[in-house]
């Protein structure tokens, strides 16, 4: 388990680094910062997802978890999202220090 979440913590890490890049040039195309939101990559990698999971979260749930909560989320650079979460699951996958207890 602690493998998959080092594996997947790579793979978050290695998107986050691919989009950081792509807002890098394009702040340096247009001489000021650009942040591009999750929203915007997701609409223009797959559009039809992102409509299915909007009306199946809204059909799920209250449609104001839509518009609030994942409204919020999609908002935030794609680049630091998938930073967060990948240094979410490189702590969880972490290796942990055998520690040895003698008691007498």
């Amino acid at each position: 388990m602690l493998a998959f979440f080092r594996f997947l913590a790579g793979v978050l890490l290695l998107i986050a680094v691919i989009a950081a890049v792509s807002d890098g040039t394009r702040s340096v195309a247009a001489g000021a910062l650009v942040s591009t939101p999750l929203a915007e990559h997701w609409s223009k990698i797959a559009p039809g997802l992102l409509a299915a999971t909007q009306n199946a979260v809204s059909r799920a749930t209250h449609p104001l978890v839509w518009e609030l909560g994942m409204g919020k989320v999609l908002l935030v650079p794609t680049w630091a999202l998938f930073a967060v979460l990948g240094l979410l699951f490189a702590f969880a996958g972490r290796r942990r220090r055998r520690i040895n207890v003698f008691v007498n």
